[in-house]
């Protein structure tokens, strides 16, 4: 259990120095340890909320947060995120979807690197029903699988250019942090699980210094385009060993 402790650690590092908080990884490596199956989003989610804590904390007072470029997002999630994550899901099926979730992650991240460090000026302005509706698809699904979704929402964000990196990357924190609150309450009310938490202390310490490193990263030492790339690299990495496990 100390590799895998180590293994959180790595993960909670390059995915705070770019406003994430790891959930799709910490799936992944929980499936592969073979980790009782039922409280994997749990602690995938706890994870996240301690992760992203700092992030947000960090961000905010920097003064990168962007109310009107958030909101639209966390009103289509909330919601969905709960009836997400209160709904049951075949193990066999939930391996299927993290697999199609870390691929796409890994890939939109791995499109977009360069977006981190993007001196435009001029974004769009995004209809707020489409922004519902993209906050509601992504917290449904990160109440599944027990993610915080902010790896999908900060891609996409970019890909549309819906306003300024440190905005954008903020309003993923962000995301991330409400939505893991909003699934975790679903998946609590499916199974009594705070026990078997307690019995993985030690992953959730992992994450928490892992969460201070990177950011000290992001604000300090890395241009943030390179921890994104080494992130989209780590993503894809796992969603081809999750790949291999599955299809021999």
């Amino acid at each position: 259990m100390v590799l895998l402790a180590i293994l959180f650690f790595i993960t909670a590092v390059l995915y705070s120095s770019v406003g994430f908080g790891g959930g799709s990884t910490y799936l992944a490596l929980l499936l592969i340890w073979e980790i009782p199956y039922f409280i994997f989003p749990v602690i995938a989610l706890s994870c996240n909320i301690i992760v992203v804590s700092g992030n947000c904390f960090n961000y905010i007072k920097a003064g990168s947060l962007n109310f009107k470029l958030l909101i639209p997002y966390l009103i289509g999630s909330i919601p969905l995120a709960y009836i997400g994550g209160s709904l049951p899901i075949e193990k066999k099926l939930f391996e299927i979807f993290l697999f199609l979730v870390l691929a796409l992650a890994g890939s939109l991240l791995l499109f977009n690197f360069r977006s981190y460090d993007d001196k435009e000026s001029s974004y769009r302005k995004i209809p707020a029903s489409i922004s519902v509706l993209i906050g509601g698809t992504l917290g449904f699904v990160s109440g599944v699988v027990g993610i915080g979704g902010g790896i999908f929402l900060s891609p996409i964000l970019f890909l549309i250019r819906a306003g300024r990196p440190k905005h954008i990357v903020t309003a993923a924190s962000l995301f991330i942090l409400i939505n893991s609150i909003s699934g975790i309450i679903g998946q609590l009310s499916k199974n009594n699980v705070l026990t078997e938490i307690l019995n993985h202390w030690y992953l959730l310490a992992a994450v928490f210094l892992g969460g201070q490193v990177g950011n000290f990263l992001n604000l300090k030492i890395f241009p943030t385009r390179i921890l994104a790339l080494l992130t989209a690299f780590l993503v894809l990495f796992v969603a081809v060993r999750i790949g291999i496990r599955f299809f021999y």
